[in-house]
């Protein structure tokens, strides 16, 4: 492939393909503990922030898999990295299954979370490496496979879950992921060649800043903005099926007011993708969080069933594409050859923000007997990440194309 372009080839779009499929199995891991958590507080007999600890434990080692998985994706390949995390994900579902206490269960739920990291940053990093004109849309649909899980999963496992309970759901996840992760996996064994336009591969980056920040002080000024963000994400995505329960309306009408919420995420990861294109990362990740906050504070006179899936629409309009703007900065600001650690890490900070957020609105409500100062909580933390954005912005602007 000397000499030929492999950006926004055919190819790309077949691996892009591939990894949006896999993404959807794979990032189940990070939802499923959402739709049962009524379930396992109930069969445990637990307060409402014991309850968010499998959930906390889950995302910790989310966190912690996208920074460690995107190290090895640098090195390895993303092909090494998926087969893994199946593996593991395989054995973590069915020690989840057996658990005979919440910590238990939450010890599980960390290496449930660790494998599914795969699935995410260490994706939408190696997609990216793969396209330059639309990268923005490229990585919004890698990154929408992460909500079309929680979109679709719960759903799907709602039959299993009244007849056989959460562990029977559990049990069934082990076995989809080994059986559909480990083959599709292999298909994605090509690694970008070094040479593919003639241009170093530390340098085919997009573009990049000038020099207002550097890349380590741009890194934690994203990572602490995606921790603001991904604390107020949290509350909705995390609480909403428990919210629904004590509203009376019951947990399936909470599974599917989180479908709705993120069937709207889809949407706007695509649309944000395609204003990436044009706008860049930054300005869309403001766009994005600013109508979070805007969202959020519609859920605070809402508590009728209508009013409230239609709040939950629009928060997933809302919020979709704020992580893949993200992937999208750090692409534009730094070197294609240090893009899974990169990621990693930033991928990382908006996962921090999304485990704290989640223990956090659950120690709220046991604190007050309500959800709304949990929304007032998010709200703040949102204003904190457009603070850093404009922050950003207005010292560095836009990024400028890096000659080859």
């Amino acid at each position: 492939m000397h000499g030929v372009s492999v950006f926004d080839s055919r190819y790309s779009w077949i691996r892009l393909a591939i990894t949006l499929l896999i993404a959807t199995v794979v990032n189940v891991g990070m939802w499923s503990i959402i739709s049962v958590m009524p379930d396992v507080q109930a069969e445990f007999a637990t307060a409402r922030a014991t309850a968010s600890l499998p959930y906390t434990l889950t995302m910790a080692g989310f966190a912690l898999g996208n920074l460690a998985i995107g190290r090895a994706v640098d090195r390895f390949g993303i092909r090494r990295a998926l087969v893994g995390a199946a593996i593991l994900l395989g054995a973590s579902y069915a020690a989840a299954a057996a658990s005979p206490s919440i910590h238990v269960l939450s010890a599980a739920q960390f290496a449930i979370g660790l494998g599914t990291a795969a699935g995410f940053g260490p994706l939408i990093a190696d997609i990216s490496l793969w396209f330059q004109r639309r990268r923005g849309i490229a990585v919004a649909i890698a990154a929408s496979g992460n909500y079309l899980a929680g979109a679709v999963w719960p759903s799907l496992l709602q039959g299993v879950q009244s007849e056989g309970g959460w562990r029977a759901v559990y049990l069934s996840l082990a076995a989809i992921i080994v059986a559909s992760v480990i083959p599709l996996s292999l298909l994605l064994g090509r690694r970008i060649p070094a040479s593919a336009t003639g241009v170093p591969l530390a340098s085919i980056a997009g573009s990049r800043k000038a020099a207002a920040f550097s890349p380590r002080t741009m890194q934690w000024l994203l990572g602490l903005a995606g921790i603001g963000c991904c604390i107020a994400m949290s509350m909705p995505q995390v609480h909403i099926v428990s919210l629904c329960v004590d509203l009376g309306f019951g947990p399936s009408i909470g599974a599917e007011m989180l479908s709705v919420m993120l069937l709207g995420g889809v949407a706007s990861r695509l649309i944000s993708g395609i204003a990436a294109d044009r706008l860049g990362g930054m300005a869309t990740l403001l766009i994005g969080s600013t109508l979070q906050c805007i969202a959020l504070f519609l859920y605070l006179p809402n508590e009728g069933l209508v009013s409230l899936y239609m709040v939950s629409a629009i928060f997933g309009l809302s919020q979709g594409g704020i992580v893949p703007s993200y992937a999208l900065i750090v692409r534009e600001y730094m070197p294609a050859s240090e893009a899974g650690t990169r990621v990693g890490f930033v991928m990382m900070a908006t996962i921090v923000g999304m485990a704290a957020g989640g223990w956090m609105s659950g120690w709220i409500y046991d604190v007050t007997g309500t959800y709304r100062m949990a929304f007032l909580n998010g709200i703040a933390w949102n204003v904190l990440n457009i603070a850093i954005i404009i922050m950003i912005l207005s010292r560095a602007g836009r990024p400028r194309p890096m000659a080859a």
